[in-house]
């Protein structure tokens, strides 16, 4: 199974921009979307389906143009959850769940903490997110969070550790908590299969940042350590210029 996670920082703006080409040629099973700033009914959702995804699951925000996942899937899960329950993550469209009889998968988009009230939004998220999963996997053990965290977990994963210690996305109560939340029982796929540096999913689009490599690994798709022995490959799409960012993949052999 091969699941691949992309904020494209607008739906609509990325397949303007050939999501819908590249999605069909790289052919997951199925695809994690944050940031669509756009609702199921303002998409071309036939391009998509044309793709090879005739199951597409949107998560909007209640605010227009702003945050929300979705999945776009091969296969018809047996089980849709939209969000967590939790009203004020709801509302801003940050997570949806797809299960399948082995394994289980979920968008998540993570508030950025842009402004001093915005960083203490994101902290109680974080906070409330993790209680959410300690419950979520005694009944879903064989779990897949995929999405923008926001957060670089070590200096290996930002390109300029020193001179961003005091900004959001690594600052050290973020890097503790996402440091936690791996020993919670989480594997952070990309590293389990690489431990080189200059690896990155984002990258501002000041200063020619992309073409100099100056970036940050806020994205992440973890995996519940039940499904350790069926991972076999976890890789960076970088050469996808559909947004910012770009897409992440893992793969699993759930034969094994």
């Amino acid at each position: 199974m091969k699941i691949i996670s992309y904020n494209v920082n607008g739906i609509r703006a990325a397949m303007r921009k050939g999501f819908t080409d590249w999605l069909s040629a790289a052919s997951p099973d199925v695809i994690l979307i944050q940031e669509t700033k756009a609702t199921e009914d303002q998409v071309d959702t036939g391009e998509i389906e044309r793709a090879g995804y005739p199951y597409q699951y949107w998560f909007s925000a209640e605010k227009k143009g702003y945050s929300g996942v979705a999945i776009f899937a091969k296969q018809e899960p047996r089980n849709v959850v939209y969000g967590t329950g939790i009203d004020y993550m709801d509302a801003e469209g940050r997570n949806l769940r797809l299960d399948y009889d082995d394994i289980s998968v979920m968008s998540l988009y993570l508030p950025s903490g842009t402004n001093i009230a915005r960083l203490d939004h994101k902290l109680m998220y974080m906070a409330d997110f993790q209680d959410y999963i300690d419950q979520l996997k005694k009944d879903k053990p064989n779990l897949v969070i995929g999405g923008d965290y926001n957060i670089c977990h070590e200096a290996i994963d930002i390109h300029d550790p020193v001179r961003n210690k005091n900004v959001s996305g690594f600052l050290p109560v973020e890097r503790e908590w996402i440091g936690k939340f791996i020993d919670s029982g989480f594997i952070d796929s990309f590293r389990f299969f690489n431990k080189d540096p200059h690896h990155y999913t984002w990258w501002s689009y000041r200063a020619n940042a992309r073409a100099n490599n100056k970036g940050w690994r806020i994205d992440y798709n973890m995996v519940a350590e039940p499904l350790e022995e069926k991972l076999s490959r976890a890789v960076i799409l970088p050469d996808a210029h559909h947004s910012d960012h770009c897409p992440h993949m893992v793969e699993f052999d759930l034969k094994a």
